[in-house]
């Protein structure tokens, strides 16, 4: 994983450097899939029309809500071990490893399958670094990736149900 940054604040924290290196580029990664993903939800809370406007409309919105908060979970974490949280919108444009949302004009069934897609790749990704951060003894670590996973895995099953 690319190390977008060398140097680190001072903290006290006793994990070794290397360890909180390697967390604060996964926390950064996913903090850029993160503030995508928040982003892809407001595009859906904006854009979506229909029959079901009002339900998706208001689900749309406290998707992206909580995605914020989690986003924010992430960044801080980056912050603790000594690191820069790097979120910014051009950040995340340029690192996110999502799917890219549609712009064009979709149907509310297609903001679901788009939305849900997104959630799914990003709930994958942070399984992932629960494993890294687990693996290198970082386990507060692994703990903000676990509650950002169980937050996200509720959400998607949230955007799925209106999928049956």
């Amino acid at each position: 994983m690319e190390q977008m940054q060398t140097e680190l604040w001072h903290t006290q924290n006793d994990l070794p450097e290397r360890v909180r290196r390697d967390a604060i580029s996964h926390l950064n990664q996913q903090l850029a899939d993160a503030v995508d993903l928040h982003l892809q939800a407001k595009q859906a809370h904006w854009n979506v029309k229909g029959a079901n406007f009002f339900a998706l409309h208001e689900l749309f919105d406290a998707v992206g809500e909580e995605l914020e908060e989690l986003a924010d979970e992430i960044a801080e974490r980056a912050v603790v071990l000594g690191g820069t949280a790097l979120g910014t919108a051009r950040t995340a444009a340029a690192r996110s490893r999502l799917p890219v949302y549609p712009l064009q004009d979709i149907s509310s069934a297609d903001h679901v399958t788009a939305l849900s897609t997104a959630l799914a790749a990003f709930a994958k990704s942070t399984r992932a670094a629960i494993d890294v951060a687990t693996t290198q003894g970082d386990a507060v670590t692994a703990d903000v990736f676990t509650g950002v996973g169980r937050g996200v895995d509720r959400l998607l099953w949230r955007v799925e149900a209106h999928n049956a």
